[in-house]
């Protein structure tokens, strides 16, 4: 349970802590509540007190006894019994409940105004009735004398459905374009709408007339505070038969207490006759706060007085506001590693806690130079900032150094270019962590001679000239001198200047000049390719055919070729004179052609081998005749 306080009022947050998924059984439920302590100290007064999504519309019936939850997603309706302290039922709804009203005492009797115009009227079994208002609504109001509902919305009417009558009836015609919220006073039934402008409307629902008119917008503005738009109603409730509260769009009011949830609140319903507060928020858990100052606490919960009372009766003091915590070095340090064991020290996981006071008067008579310690690294401090104010001496990584002193080039430039003016800081590519390895290891470095690169880059034999003659001067002043030197900052002249604008007209000729320099380049490779042809000797290489494999010649594959160039006729013709088809007449009178697939060596050799096994088997066979019986002897053999 959570405690926080502003403007000396405590509120308690009832629903804070970790919560266990639906998914889990209930056996794992407890095994965790037996493991974790954060669970085992939780307060949950209402079992799976949330939605699957988001909450967005809260109710309490009239006698206390139900809790209603409109949400998503899907669209819902839960209703929660703080008698039985778990949910009762659940219903699913065809779209999105803006808001809802309990008419009775429980939910025998309930009316949602759904976001597509839509008005549901629920029974204890479900929905009883449904009917369409003309305009997209916003809030009702029902009038018990009359059984009139008032709805407003998206117009300057203000709608009337007579539940008794079962019919609309004349609307209320309102000087706003637009109504967002409405109230009825239970005292003596007077209705007001709270308009888009920022006025308040009261009507007399017997006369229908309107009574007054009161301008919020204009009396909430003030002197000191500027307004970027005008004030429209957000919220409105009667407070007795004199009193009403009205919440604009701004916000403005006297602050009595706050709290902050980690999502946005879309509803809030106070416990009737309580301290306890219900908030639907931009999550799947409802919270529950409860604030002593305004009320106790529920009947269903009243244990909830008990506890606040003990909290604020035994106020917890944080430990580290008192004590500091010092490790055995530190102790040893300060020479007090014989209080180990006693009262002044208090072990906590590697090292102790002891009483700040005796901490700092203990630093003061170990170390009394302890001033001149600071004094000294302050001064250290001015040092290093003065230095990092001069010009340093440039350390350029192993690999690509060109591309890096480019890079520092270009940054300097940078730098100059945006003294003085608000920009944005360019990223560096030295300081980046994501290309660190392009300048440690060698198979990153850049290939200056390839031909992308002399192409992509005309100019860079010239620029590079002067940053191979910078790095030299760089190198040098890194292996002579291992102390940091200032170097003297100049401009370039304006004969580089001049030089470089005379490159940048040059650079189609210096493009083609690269281009001829590459194709020169390809021919002389050429021709020492051609050249290693003609010096290479070409050997005859022999190749050892397998075991049980024939060498056929390359006339087979030519005789082949041969063939599939012939016409279709004349194979047929050749392949007669082989054997392996036949042409004949058939009775009816057409032909008859026969194919013999010719078989490969492997198959000859089997069929060769199964007709010399077949000869074996004839010579062994031994004849039965004898074991013939004589005519009248015996039984014939079978």
């Amino acid at each position: 349970m959570q405690v926080s306080s502003l403007n000396e009022v405590k509120i308690y947050s009832l629903s804070a802590g970790r919560s266990l998924p639906e998914w889990l059984s209930d056996r794992k439920k407890r095994a965790l509540q037996k493991r974790d302590v954060d669970i085992q100290r939780r307060i949950e007064l209402i079992q799976d007190f949330d939605m699957p999504t988001v909450s967005t519309n809260l109710k309490v019936s009239r006698d206390g006894q139900y809790i209603m939850a409109a949400g998503t997603y899907k669209p819902r309706v839960r209703c929660f019994d703080t008698y039985q302290l778990s949910m009762k039922f659940e219903r699913c709804l065809d779209s999105e409940v803006i808001t809802f009203d309990i008419l009775s005492d429980d939910y025998s009797k309930i009316v949602f105004l759904l976001c597509d115009r839509y008005v549901e009227f629920h029974s204890q079994h479900g929905r009883y009735y449904r009917t369409r208002i003309p305009k997209f609504g916003r809030d009702f109001s029902y009038h018990y004398p009359s059984c009139d509902l008032y709805f407003v919305g998206a117009s300057s009417e203000v709608y009337r459905l007579n539940l008794e009558q079962g019919r609309y009836l004349n609307s209320l015609q309102t000087d706003a374009s637009e109504n967002h919220v409405c109230d009825i006073n239970s005292a003596h039934g007077l209705f007001a709408t709270g308009t888009i402008e920022g006025k308040v409307e009261c009507w007399d629902p017997r006369t229908r007339n309107r009574v007054g008119v009161l301008d919020c917008a204009l009396s909430s503005t003030m002197a000191d505070k500027e307004v970027d738009r005008l004030p429209s109603i957000s919220a409105l409730k009667f407070d007795g038969a004199l009193n009403m509260a009205v919440g604009t769009s701004t916000g403005q009011g006297k602050i009595f207490t706050s709290m902050e949830p980690e999502h946005d609140i879309n509803d809030v319903c106070i416990y009737p006759n309580s301290g306890m507060l219900f908030t639907a928020n931009e999550a799947p858990k409802m919270n529950i706060y409860y604030i002593p100052v305004l009320g106790p606490a529920p009947k269903w919960c009243s244990f909830l007085d008990s506890l606040t009372e003990e909290l604020e009766e035994n106020p917890e003091t944080t430990v580290y506001d008192d004590y500091k915590f010092v490790t055995r070095k530190d102790l040893e340090n300060l020479g007090l590693t014989h209080l180990i064991g006693s009262p002044l020290l208090r072990a906590y996981m590697h090292g102790f806690f002891m009483d700040i006071r005796l901490y700092h008067k203990v630093k003061t008579m170990v170390n009394p130079f302890a001033y001149e310690e600071y004094r000294k690294e302050k001064i250290r401090q001015k040092i290093e900032e003065a230095r990092v104010q001069r010009v340093q001496l440039k350390k350029l990584p192993k690999v690509n150094k060109e591309l890096a002193l480019k890079l520092i080039e270009e940054g300097e430039e940078d730098l100059q270019n945006r003294r003085g003016k608000k920009q944005k800081k360019t990223p560096n590519i030295l300081t980046d962590d994501r290309f660190k390895v392009m300048f440690e290891n060698p198979d990153f470095q850049v290939d200056e001679k390839s031909e992308e690169f002399r192409l992509l880059n005309p100019l860079v034999s010239k620029i590079s000239e002067k940053r191979k003659k910078k790095l030299v001067m760089l190198e040098q002043q890194e292996t002579l001198r291992e102390e940091e030197e200032e170097e003297q900052e100049g401009k370039p002249s304006d004969a580089e200047s001049s030089e470089t604008s005379d490159d940048e007209k040059g650079w189609v000729e210096e493009v083609r000049k690269q281009r001829r320099l590459l194709h020169q380049e390809e021919k002389v490779k050429r021709q020492e390719r051609l050249k290693e042809d003609r010096q290479t000797v070409l050997k005859p290489q022999f190749f050892e055919i397998k075991a049980g494999e024939e060498f056929r010649s390359f006339k087979d594959t030519a005789q082949r070729q041969k063939l599939m160039k012939k016409t279709l006729g004349d194979r047929l013709q050749l392949e007669e004179k082989v054997g392996a088809l036949s042409v004949h007449d058939t009775i009816v009178g057409s032909k008859q052609a026969t194919f013999k697939l010719k078989k490969s060596e492997q198959q000859q050799k089997q069929q060769e081998a199964e007709k010399h096994h077949h000869q074996e088997r004839r010579k062994l066979r031994r004849s039965a005749s004898h074991l013939k019986s004589k005519k009248g002897r015996g039984r014939p053999f079978h």
